[in-house]
């Protein structure tokens, strides 16, 4: 219920009040409550059903209300808030299960890639480990190393090792062993490990210090195909939209699909800007970054009392020691001919190193603390509008909101002699997990606004994981400490999750298809709550992924290569074009251009030109993966605006495999500059609950299913680590 009220007013009657409401009766209400919050924050804990959570919720002044779960000591945490503690899959199949990842290589020495009690390598592998000082093992069962640049920076390691760490923690967060003990300085202590912690590794380091180059991409592509692969993830994408045929990720993962094996990519560090969404193809799993429930806070405390609380993973204790504060604006680099305008950020070379010494540095933006460091600096307190995830830095530092940037400006300018310290990091539970963060990147998607993208979400936020004890260990690229667990942020983060996800599915059903599998995650996802995001499923897609009610959907919405060859035909691709991207003798046949409709995929997107009246119909086909005999009646949610059908309504099955195929129709009056629209459609037989969204917004004419050219647009792909020279955030 937010802070405590002013007055001293005692608060237990007025909880109890609101009990009394919820409940009906002043005994219920005595009974229930536990715990009645009022010295420091207002707020209680009460025994409640989940219908009475539920008025409780609408009351007016209620924050928010949380389940009572069950803590231990602080763990990597993602896989625990997502309710998968331990999986019920055994280890024997896990250890059939071969997750490939594309990405900067891998540190084979970590914890988290020990291989004891492990057997050899399954049967159907293909794969070689290569490179000069690397070696394999029964854990990481291949690795293979692409350059095709033949550009080699000092860092750069000329094998499969990795020196940027960011292959290292997506390996270890999709099939990562349980390490214990495993911190970032002595932060988030606890156990490390990824989803399906007996599967096999194969890596393939496809990015350097420069970056990720196509010509890589698609050699790693062919060779993890070949080498007998079960799931590829790819924590890398491209800077811009790229039609199907251009794109080596949707050309690869098409390849891959061929083969049976699904690709996970992810969505992209461009948000919270619309349509900049990458690796959209339909056959492939495009992951969004969501928050879990801990969050790192570095406190800032000035020596007139004020405590201001900042996000920051920060290392560093001072002990409680003040320091001098002072704010860059007043520190300018005259001799280098800049001005306060400049030095206000504390962008490289702006500062006067003999003002900044042995003092704590007040920022006007988010920086990598280099600046301040080099200047010798003592810590540094940066005002940003970034305030869902922290970063780590070289030195004392922590990420403030503008507002409080503000206050402490008006301090320093105000007080004889400004002083503050910064406190080492605290872990908080965050209660409004999981949210979407800003930097995922949004839909709608560029090329095919019928095909919602991204499909799903998952923990992106401040995530623990192994990492290349050579790799700089925050975000300034020269800091020399040296970790072996790393806590970052980016989408690269929570497509391993997703990878994993999808091969603990894999591994519960060996035998299904990658659109399967990809169904069953999506159409079991843990619904978002739309209240905290205004793009809704162009934020987060179909939910966040949960994959212990992934390996029993009830009915899945599969898709063959033919299926989206015909899509492709739709899109506009001829057969010479279509060859291009399937790489066979696939045609096109009469096929005329038209709307995405009827791709058997798990979710609903109706993309209305502007000026014209809402109208869509879509056809499904679900396959019947539950009780052999069972019967399945549809259920919707959607804004009154919209008239939806679907027929038949009710669909039964009487046996396993068995496929029935239904009809959506959606009717609507005449819209123009509509933002998202959102609803949803599920069937349930009173055990599963398949549910797929539903979306209806707007587009430019001629924007519905005409096929994107880039042609004049050089393909160029940034180096997938989010900690990057030039600037914070890399693309994913």
């Amino acid at each position: 219920m937010g802070g405590r009220p002013l007055g001293d007013e005692p608060l237990r009657p007025i909880h109890h009040s609101m009990l009394e409401t919820v409940l009906g009766s002043t005994s219920s209400a005595k009974e229930s409550l536990v715990y009645s919050y009022g010295r420091s924050f207002n707020g209680f804990a009460a025994r409640l059903s989940d219908e009475e959570v539920g008025r409780l919720s609408e009351m007016e002044g209620v924050v928010s209300v949380t389940p009572n779960h069950i803590l231990k000591l602080h763990t990597t945490r993602s896989w625990d808030f997502m309710g998968f503690s331990k999986g019920t899959v055994g280890g024997s199949e896990e250890g059939e299960i071969i997750v490939a990842l594309l990405d900067t290589g891998i540190w084979p020495e970590s914890e988290s890639f020990n291989d004891e009690g492990f057997g050899s390598p399954p049967s159907k592998w293909n794969g070689t480990c290569q490179g000069a000082n690397f070696t394999c093992n029964n854990k990481i069962i291949g690795a293979r190393y692409y350059n095709s640049e033949g550009y080699y920076d000092i860092s750069d390691f000329k094998s499969p090792r990795d020196s940027l760490g960011h292959g290292t923690h997506t390996a270890s967060t999709a099939a990562g062993r349980e390490v214990d003990g495993a911190s970032y300085f002595g932060l988030a202590k606890g156990t490390a490990r990824g989803a399906v912690p007996n599967a096999r590794i194969a890596v393939y380091k496809v990015c350097w210090y420069y970056g990720c180059a196509v010509a890589d991409i698609f050699a790693a592509f062919d060779d993890a195909i070949a080498d007998g692969v079960d799931i590829i993830s790819v924590s890398l994408g491209a800077d811009f939209p790229l039609e199907y045929l251009q794109d080596p990720i949707a050309i690869g993962s098409f390849h891959a699909m061929k083969y049976g094996i699904l690709t996970s990519s992810s969505a992209g560090n461009s948000g919270p800007f619309p349509v900049t969404v990458s690796n959209y193809a339909p056959w492939i799993l495009t992951v969004a970054a969501s928050s879990i429930d801990r969050k790192f806070v570095a406190q800032v405390v000035l020596s007139n009392g004020q405590v201001y609380t900042g996000l920051s993973v920060n290392s560093f204790e001072l002990n409680g020691t003040t320091f001098p504060l002072i704010w860059g604006g007043d520190a300018a680099n005259v001799s280098a001919g800049y001005s306060s305008d400049f030095s206000r950020y504390c962008l490289p070379d702006t500062l006067d190193s003999y003002k900044i010494k042995g003092k704590i540095v007040l920022c006007d933006t988010l920086w990598d603390g280099s600046t301040v460091l080099l200047a010798d600096g003592v810590g540094t307190i940066m005002a940003d509008l970034i305030t869902d995830y922290a970063f780590n830095y070289p030195l004392p530092a922590t990420q403030i909101s503008v507002e409080d940037g503000l206050a402490i400006l008006d301090y320093i300018r105000t007080a004889k002699n400004p002083l503050a310290t910064i406190l080492f990091s605290e872990t908080w539970n965050d209660v409004m997990a999981p949210n979407v963060v800003s930097f995922s990147s949004r839909g709608p998607n560029p090329i095919t606004p019928d095909i919602l993208k991204p499909d799903i979400t998952a923990p992106g936020v401040d995530i623990l994981a192994a990492w290349s004890p050579v790799a700089p260990p925050s975000i300034y690229y020269l800091d020399t400490r040296s970790v072996d667990y790393n806590i970052i942020s980016g989408t690269s983060m929570s497509c391993p999750h997703a990878s994993g996800a999808a091969a603990y599915v894999k591994a519960a059903h060996p035998n299904w298809s990658p659109a399967a599998i990809k169904s069953a995650l999506m159409t079991t996802a843990h619904v978002m709550d739309p209240r905290k995001h205004e793009d809704l499923e162009f934020a987060y897609g179909s939910g966040h992924i949960n994959p212990l009610n992934a390996t029993d959907p009830g009915l899945v919405y599969d898709a063959s290569e033919a299926d989206y060859i015909s899509f492709l035909c739709k899109q506009g691709y001829n057969t010479s074009t279509l060859r291009l991207v399937t790489g066979d003798d696939s045609v096109c046949n009469s096929t005329e251009p038209g709307r995405a409709w009827d791709l058997n995929y798990p979710s609903f997107s109706l993309a209305v030109e502007d000026g014209n009246q809402i109208m869509g119909v879509f056809t499904r086909t679900v396959t019947n993966v539950g009780s052999p005999n069972s019967t399945y009646t549809a259920g919707m949610y959607v804004p009154t605006t919209l008239s939806v059908t679907v027929e038949p309504s009710v669909i039964s099955f009487s046996a396993i495999g068995e496929k029935k195929s239904f009809t959506v129709k959606v009717y609507g009056p005449k819209i123009s500059q509509q933002p998202i629209m959102s609803g949803a459609i599920w069937w349930t037989d009173g055990v599963h609950e398949v549910r797929s969204p539903l979306v209806v917004y707007t587009v430019l004419p001629g924007a519905t299913y005409s096929s994107y050219s880039m042609s004049h647009k050089k393909p160029v792909f940034k180096g997938s680590s989010i900690y990057h020279k030039n600037g914070i955030l890399g693309n994913n």
